[in-house]
């Protein structure tokens, strides 16, 4: 990916200059923010022109899919509001404290949430035991349409959370989907990927290295 290289001096010059003046959350996401801009140029200025935040770093996977990542949130807390487990009872993220949480949000009518899920799935083999990796799909049907998609896409590392009632969405403030979210041990967010991405590549590990 073409960030990368942008990405790795920021992270480098962000850890001597965290040495010398400790900052909060929001600052931190403030100041990465301006940073990209800087380095991104165009291409942070044509996210700007189109509605983005300034320091909106697009994200290009080798298959042509692009998504937008964004520190706009950073430092927020993860939302309250439930939604379903595999077996049937209601969840929230906050029962994924104690290590990184990578939520996607998405259904199984949206073409670039299927589109990245068996990567996602990928990632979450990859990940297992450093960071939790769940998708929770939106669909109004609930679990019998998310089940026969996974089945049919062969996805066997994820399982089929689901929020009929689309009140994680909402609590989000209606998202467009897929969007994904990168949240560090205590619940508080980091990062968000608006769009489908190649989660396997082995270049995505270096943004999940900002969860510690």
């Amino acid at each position: 990916m073409r960030f990368l290289t942008t990405l790795l001096l920021w992270l480098l010059v962000a850890a001597i200059a965290g040495c010398d003046k400790p900052n909060s959350t929001q600052e931190q996401a403030q100041n990465q923010a301006q940073t990209q801009a800087r380095a991104q140029g165009p291409k942070a200025a044509n996210n700007d022109a189109a509605g983005g935040a300034p320091g909106d770093v697009t994200l290009e996977s080798a298959s042509g899919m692009t998504a937008l990542l964004t520190y706009a949130h950073a430092g927020a807390p993860a939302p309250t509001a439930p939604f379903t487990g595999a077996d049937g009872r209601d969840v929230t993220l906050n029962d994924f404290a104690g290590r990184p949480l990578l939520v996607n949000i998405w259904a199984t009518w949206c073409a670039p949430c299927k589109a990245e899920m068996p990567t996602l799935d990928a990632l979450a083999a990859l990940e297992a035991g450093n960071i939790s990796v769940i998708a929770i799909a939106q669909d109004l049907q609930g679990r019998a349409p998310v089940v026969e998609f996974f089945a049919r896409s062969d996805v066997r590392n994820l399982e089929p959370y689901t929020d009929a009632d689309n009140a994680l969405m909402a609590a989000y403030g209606n998202l467009s989907l897929p969007t994904t979210i990168l949240y560090d041990s205590g619940g508080a967010e980091i990062w968000r990927v608006q769009g489908g991405l190649e989660w396997n590549d082995a270049e995505v590990a270096m943004l999940l290295k900002e969860a510690g």
